[in-house]
């Protein structure tokens, strides 16, 4: 395992006793970088992360977090760890304050846990019983209590579900001081705009199998994509597609005179376009097997 690498994995297999869960895996995750897992329910995300963590036990494959094979992970090891799962901890009569300070207590090096709360955007609720929370203050609460450790690397599974648009953006804030700070991180999400903004690249998995790791400019052949430029001309919208979208727009504006462009947009696909193709391929895979046969 690399120097630079936080995590490696290998040929990662899980199977159950009617679906084989993750296929083959392979991933690296370079330290300090934030990595963002995409794919449909039941793709094998969450197999996958948890076998990470440590929580699943792997069929088949050669995997590494923090240079430790996580079936054999020790306190100290998972001291090294914050994990954000989907569900919520239950621990309703404590406050925001007392949960947080006890977490603490169960790390070597901890952040401070007011400085934490603070983070999270929890100040004026800190002394609320959990109880009393709303559900995206309960989800504001995971995510503290999975960093006040100081992790090196961090798991947030899903973690601003339930976040109105303006907490989100307060999570994104926090999430790009932690990877200034030199904190790893893997986060799933079904948020494209979310993974676009904070991940440094993403995999996409489907069907338990790995189908493209890339930054999210260059997945899917993004960046080299044809464009779409479109316009308001004198008789409506205008749209053309064009391999060379610089050209075509001092096209126009030499036949606008040099002025503005009526209603000018370039375009290409998003993002959540080239998921959709990627995933949409895998499920057509096994139809066009099938004809073949």
């Amino acid at each position: 395992m690399g120097s630079d690498e936080a995590v490696r994995v290998r040929g990662l297999v899980k199977r159950y006793p009617n679906k084989v869960a993750v296929d083959g895996v392979d991933l690296d995750i370079h330290r300090g970088e934030v990595f963002a897992l995409l794919g449909p329910n039941g793709a094998g995300k969450t197999t996958t992360v948890e076998i990470l963590e440590g929580y699943r036990r792997a069929d088949q494959g050669e995997i590494r977090v923090l240079g430790v094979d996580p079936a054999r992970g020790d306190r100290v090891w998972r001291s090294r760890l914050g994990i954000v799962a989907q569900t919520s901890r239950d621990e309703a009569e404590l406050s925001v304050a007392e949960l947080v300070h006890h977490f603490a207590g169960y790390y070597p090096n901890p952040r401070d846990p007011d400085e934490v709360i603070a983070s999270v955007g929890l100040t004026e609720k800190r002394r609320t019983r959990t109880r009393k929370l709303s559900g995206g203050q309960r989800r504001r609460l995971d995510v503290a209590l999975g960093m006040v450790g100081n992790p090196e690397l961090l798991f947030l599974d899903e973690p601003t579900t339930g976040f109105d648009p303006e907490a989100r953006r307060q999570f994104w804030t926090l999430i790009e001081n932690l990877r200034t700070a030199g904190t790893t991180i893997l986060v799933t999400t079904h948020y494209l705009d979310e993974a676009e903004h904070l991940a440094d690249r993403v995999g996409v998995i489907a069907d338990g199998r790995m189908v493209e790791v890339a930054t999210p400019e260059a997945l899917g052949g993004r960046g080299a994509r044809t464009a779409r430029v479109s316009w308001l001309s004198a008789d409506g919208m205008r749209e053309i597609r064009t391999d060379e979208p610089t050209a075509e727009v001092a096209r126009l504006m030499a036949q606008y005179g040099g002025s503005e462009v009526p209603e000018l947009e370039v375009r290409r696909p998003s993002l959540e376009d080239i998921y959709l193709e990627l995933i949409g391929a895998v499920a057509a895979a096994p139809e066009l097997e099938g004809a073949a046969r």
